[in-house]
């Protein structure tokens, strides 16, 4: 028989009755209200029933009516909880959601992003910025760029993008002073330049200030405060228009960025997609910088 119901009818019928008014039935389904009332006539017409008795210019359902409207109400709200579902399926497979870390969010990814929804993957890429340890269920993230500078732990998969280099720079235009910027994000930071004498002698007996992000770093050198030791992602810019000049050449500080997955990469291919324009991308990156810096 369901084949035969007049669906449209239907839901003009569950409007009217959820509401108790023709007009109001005929606002939310946006037609007339002429239209409203065929439609319900039509259905009591195929039903050969009686819905609606109007009493009190009010219309009130009949026990019939009574009948099919609760069984419209727990048929349409199904159907909606489908529907929604549904949709936020497909919303939710047009975004990547990814965790970055705050200064090379803002000096490396950001300028980018445009350049990557441009491709037209079918998706686009939502950004975090946070540092640490990923708690992918809590904040629905599904991917997350970080060093190896910390445990990941074991259920964690993740896949090696590009080594990390490390850069001391100036600002090209101020009197310079013997301050050295660093950053409290990476704590470990110092020891590792101090123990791998990864810079000249003269900077390490600078007097250090230290600031909470490599990109209040980066603003503090750009400012005239002192010479900063960043990560080259994060100068590219900046040293390319001449602002910032090198101290001395860049240098791996023994670190990687990693992406990092709650799952198996080739289970999503947005990741792959993703994962593989990235590292394109930051070796792109990477050998820019080294040629004009001469390396």
């Amino acid at each position: 028989m369901i084949e035969k119901v007049p669906l449209n009818s239907l839901k003009a019928f569950y409007y009217v009755a959820a509401h108790g008014s023709v007009t109001l039935a005929s606002q939310k389904l946006f037609v007339t209200q002429s239209a409203v009332s065929k439609q319900i006539k039509n259905l009591e017409g195929f039903l050969g029933l009686t819905l609606f008795d109007r009493i009190n210019k009010k219309l009130v359902l009949t026990p019939e009516g009574t009948v099919l409207f609760t069984c419209c109400q727990q048929v349409f709200a199904k159907l909606d909880d489908c529907l929604l579902e549904l949709t936020q399926q497909t919303h939710q497979k047009k975004q990547l959601v990814l965790s970055c870390e705050p200064t090379i969010s803002m000096k490396w990814l950001i300028p980018r992003l445009a350049e990557f929804n441009a491709l037209n993957h079918g998706f686009e890429i939502v950004l975090l910025t946070g540092g640490g340890a990923v708690d992918f269920q809590a904040h629905n993230i599904d991917i997350a760029l970080r060093r190896n500078d910390f445990e990941w732990g074991k259920e964690v998969f993740h896949e090696k993008i590009i080594e990390e280099y490390i850069v001391a720079v100036r600002n090209t235009r101020t009197e310079q002073t013997n301050t050295l910027l660093l950053t409290s994000s990476r704590p470990n930071l110092w020891q590792h330049i101090n123990a791998s004498k990864l810079v000249s002698r003269d900077i390490l007996a600078y007097e250090h200030m230290i600031l909470e992000h490599f990109y209040l770093c980066i603003e503090g050198c750009l400012a005239g405060l002192g010479t900063a030791i960043v990560s080259i992602f994060m100068v590219q810019k900046e040293v390319s228009h001449q602002l910032l000049e090198l101290v001395q050449p860049p240098v791996a500080d023994s670190s990687a960025y990693h992406l990092l997955s709650d799952e198996p990469f080739y289970k999503d291919e947005r990741k792959v997609v993703f994962k593989e324009w990235l590292k394109k991308e930051m070796m792109s990156s990477k050998v820019q910088f080294m040629e004009a810096a001469s390396i």
